[in-house]
């Protein structure tokens, strides 16, 4: 074999050898989403910690790409650690899952969101989805009056009921300044013609026992503590299928709810897999998980829970979200004021 040859011949071996190489040294991507979305996704989340995780493990078995890091707080207290990442450097999260529409009508208002239609949007009750597409309902979670089915033989059916002096110590809510519900709940009371201060001053004359949030209230009214309680309804529901003597009434006066909504901070290092993640919660499987969870769902096609009653049925309020967000600061500054 001459010098050429040979030359020839070496190359022709190290690229072979180099081909090789890469091709052991280089396996494909893992597959995530069946899109390439993948890395670190930071979600800003009040709910229950249980909750959240089995939500994200199904997620990351459908996109296994997809690392979920979750901080869990109270929604006032996810909005005062966004507002000292702001002051201090950028908002640490890609995505906030929390309480109540006007949270992210404030943060859509500075410019903190990122404009985003999720998938299957159509399928959505249209009341949960922001017409300005930055932010998008994930559960139907109604306030209601809760009672101690061994204490209380005949509960109260509306709102109205509870200024009733005979409910005067009896009575245990969360608190509005740190529950997001419990926030937007003043504001709506106080916003209704039949209710309004008036209504929300006798309530507070009957001295109600505040709590920390709407998870002592529920335990509180099961335990017989406090005989009712207004709190969310999913509560009532967990109790009560474990064996707890507490049950729930829908106002016949209106049922404010909050639809913990979904939205993708604008600063977002990774938008993609952000996407993705709005995208399961409001997805036939991510409803599915939210009835299993005792949620009422945002979608029609997957159910309720157990012992639920229809949408249909209860006597939802629907009120404007930009007369709420501009009212609910001096909402809560109210009933702090009228509590002393």
């Amino acid at each position: 074999m001459n010098i050429v040859s040979r030359v020839a011949a070496s190359g022709i071996l190290g690229l072979a050898a180099a081909l090789t190489l890469a091709s052991c040294s280089e396996p494909a991507a893992p597959e995530a989403g069946g899109d390439g979305a993948s890395g670190t996704l930071t979600v800003y989340t009040s709910e229950p910690q249980a909750k959240i995780d089995a939500l994200n493990a199904e997620f990351t078995a459908e996109n296994p790409g997809i690392d979920v890091q979750v901080f869990r707080a109270g929604t006032g207290d996810l909005n005062a650690r966004i507002a000292s990442e702001r002051q201090t450097g950028s908002i640490g999260a890609d995505v906030l899952l929390a309480a109540d529409a006007p949270t992210f009508e404030k943060y859509k208002a500075d410019d903190l969101l990122l404009q985003y239609t999720p998938a299957d949007v159509d399928a959505l009750d249209p009341n949960v989805v922001d017409p300005d597409g930055y932010y998008v309902g994930t559960r139907i979670i109604p306030t209601v009056i809760a009672y101690n089915t061994g204490a209380v033989s005949q509960p109260p059916t509306s709102w109205k009921d509870l200024a009733d002096p005979q409910y005067k110590g009896r009575i245990t809510l969360p608190n509005p300044d740190v529950s997001g519900a419990a926030a937007f709940n003043t504001a709506v009371w106080l916003g209704q013609e039949d209710l309004g201060l008036p209504w929300l001053t006798d309530l507070v004359a009957n001295e109600p026992v505040v709590a920390e949030s709407n998870g002592p209230v529920a335990q509180a009214v099961a335990a017989g503590t406090q005989p009712v309680g207004i709190v969310v309804d999913y509560l009532v529901r967990e109790l009560a299928e474990k064996g707890s003597p507490i049950a729930a009434s829908y106002p016949t006066d209106g049922v404010p709810y909050i639809s913990e909504p979904a939205g993708i901070f604008k600063d977002s290092a990774n938008q993609e897999a952000a996407q993705k993640y709005v995208d399961f919660l409001v997805s036939k499987r991510g409803q599915e998980i939210a009835v299993e969870q005792q949620y009422l769902p945002v979608r029609s096609d997957v159910g309720t829970p157990e012992g639920a009653p229809s949408l249909d049925d209860i006597a939802l309020l629907n009120p404007d979200l930009d007369t709420i967000t501009a009212s609910q600061p001096d909402a809560v500054a109210t009933f702090n004021d009228l509590l002393g």
